[in-house]
């Protein structure tokens, strides 16, 4: 079994790696031929299966295994490699490869980076002679210098960063299934998640306030730590965001956003029984509804970092699904999709 490739698009792969380790602090990684997926799965809350081209983050890529498309299943700590990918932010080249150290199977990250220092060895001189006529002008215009003190050397600084991981067997990463979702009942293109991603955490800190000062004047009363944020969506451009508590009823509505058209062929039905065809034709006041824990839904709005277009499809009172479709920065068009899943709560 051997692994070994090239680190490319250092900061994509950095950001992802930060997006998921947001979520959970293990990944599954499955590498073949092809393709590199990471699924991160946590014990509550969203749940994400990236599937990205290899020539996305690698280059000059190795892969071999007794598996079937050279498959090799990896159990990844996120939390080294993100500390490692950010060591490698400023290299000039670096690798990863599968190793041992002692008998524990590692990825072994080597980065290289060039430093500059300056030579040692010379100060400054003159040289006044009292005999010389011009000395007096020239002493203290035309000091002289030491070369070395003006010349850099160039140093190549090599770091290590090994990274310890579990190697998988097939059949256990076989029982990992992605969920089954019905096809959405709205489909649309979010704004620019950071932005989403400020207003949502703005709601979820009044949430709180308000639940800590209920509490306060309740004797014995407890503030709830998980405040739900209701995100809806139609089919006539338009997403809202709302706060309903006890004291509380806020929202924030987008609108002229697109319901991207969906391709017939990829569809399990006709197009015109689709569900979004349905919401599409009962107008603008016909929404889908999720209700998300306003944490988690932080946590995965932190994928904006990667800076890719967004679809959010809705199944009314059940699931959001968000395809994050990431840009090949060195081919404008390519792009890989993470998906995230993220359960709705009962209202």
């Amino acid at each position: 079994m051997r692994f070994k490739t090239d680190l490319k698009n250092i900061r994509t792969f950095s950001k992802l790696t930060a997006a998921l380790n947001s979520l959970e602090k293990i990944a599954w990684v499955r590498l073949d031929d092809d393709t590199v997926r990471f699924t991160v799965i946590p014990d509550t809350g969203s749940q994400v299966w990236a599937s990205l081209s290899v020539d996305l983050i690698f280059d000059n890529y190795h892969l071999q295994s007794a598996e079937a498309n050279n498959t090799i299943n990896l159990e990844l700590p996120l939390g080294p490699l993100q500390r490692a990918l950010k060591s490698a932010a400023n290299s000039n080249h670096a690798n990863l490869r599968l190793t041992k150290r002692d008998g524990i199977p590692m990825l072994s990250m080597t980065i290289h980076t060039i430093t500059k220092e300056a030579a040692g060895g010379g100060g400054r001189s003159s040289t006044y002679d009292p005999d010389d006529p011009f000395a007096a002008e020239t002493s203290d215009i035309f000091q002289q210098e030491s070369l070395e003190l003006t010349m850099k050397r160039e140093r190549e600084k090599v770091i290590t960063q090994d990274i310890p991981v579990r190697v998988l067997h097939p059949d256990t990463v076989e029982t990992i299934m992605q969920p089954k979702v019905r096809e959405p009942d709205v489909h649309i293109q979010l704004p620019p998640l950071l932005q989403l991603k400020a207003i949502s955490d703005r709601f979820t800190k009044l949430a709180l306030t308000a639940a800590a000062s209920a509490s306060a004047g309740r004797s014995g009363g407890a503030a709830n730590a998980n405040p739900k944020l209701e995100l809806s969506a139609n089919m006539h451009g338009s997403l809202r965001l709302r706060l309903v508590t006890d004291t509380l009823d806020i929202t924030s509505v987008w609108d002229g956003l697109d319901n991207p058209e969906l391709d017939p062929s990829q569809l399990a039905v006709p197009l015109d029984e689709h569900p979004s065809t349905r919401f599409r034709l009962a107008g603008a006041d016909k929404w889908a509804t999720v209700r998300v824990d306003g944490k988690d839904w932080s946590r995965v709005l932190s994928v904006g970092r990667l800076e890719g277009r967004v679809i959010a499809c809705f199944s009314d009172d059940h699931a959001l699904i968000l395809y994050v479709y990431v840009p090949h920065y060195d081919d404008a068009s390519g792009e890989d999709c993470v998906t995230y899943y993220v359960s709705s709560y009962s209202s």
